[in-house]
Formats: C-alpha cells, structure tokens, sequence
C-alpha cells in the first residue's frame, strides 16, 4: 500500500524525515514514526483545498491555459466600469458574472 507521502511530510513536518511505503515513516535518528490517520487525513483535505484555491485562481485568470472566460485585464475592467458608469450599462457586472459562473469559488 501506498502512504500519501505529501499528506505524512505536511502532517508530520517537524518529525518526519524520511518514508518507505513498505516500512513507514521515520524520524532523523531512524526511528519509526507511529502515523495517525486522522492527522494525516486532514493533512490531506488541506493540501486538496489549496490547490482547489491556486487552481480556481489561474483558471480566473487564464495562468492554467484556460482562453475562454477569464478575467480581463484590470485596465480593460476599469475601461468597462467607466462605460457602463456613462451608458447605464451593465457590461463589468455581466463579464464578472460570467467568469465567476464558470469557475466557482472552491467550498
């Protein structure tokens, strides 16, 4: 079986040194580390989360490859508010929406 080594390094950071899936994890004198998995679990549910978060971030802003509705850049943004602010329009409101629909915010 194999241990989730990121998970055990962030759970176990000032313990942890080195693991073998077959033997465990060990400290920097060689002695076997007892994990928990609860410990090593949430460890696991926080490393997801932020990479849930850098990934809802570059996908905003087109840094994950993403091409289609993605935020413009802030000068063309100011552009749309500054129109809208004279026609009465709405169109900075609608871009946002947009982009905020397609890639929402990670729980």
């Amino acid at each position: 079986m194999a241990l989730d080594h990121e998970a055990i390094y962030k759970a176990y950071a000032e313990t942890v040194v080195s693991i073998d899936d077959s033997a465990g994890a060990f400290d920097a004198d060689g002695n076997s580390v007892t994990l928990d998995n609860t410990k090593v679990a949430a460890a696991r549910t926080s490393l997801d989360a932020a990479a849930a978060a850098i990934l809802y971030q570059t996908q905003r802003t087109g840094a994950a490859g993403t091409t289609d509705t993605i935020y413009a850049s802030i000068g063309d943004q100011l552009d749309m508010q500054y129109k809208d602010a004279v026609n009465g329009t709405t169109t900075w409101k609608d871009h946002v929406a947009a982009v905020k629909a397609k890639y929402p915010k990670p729980s």
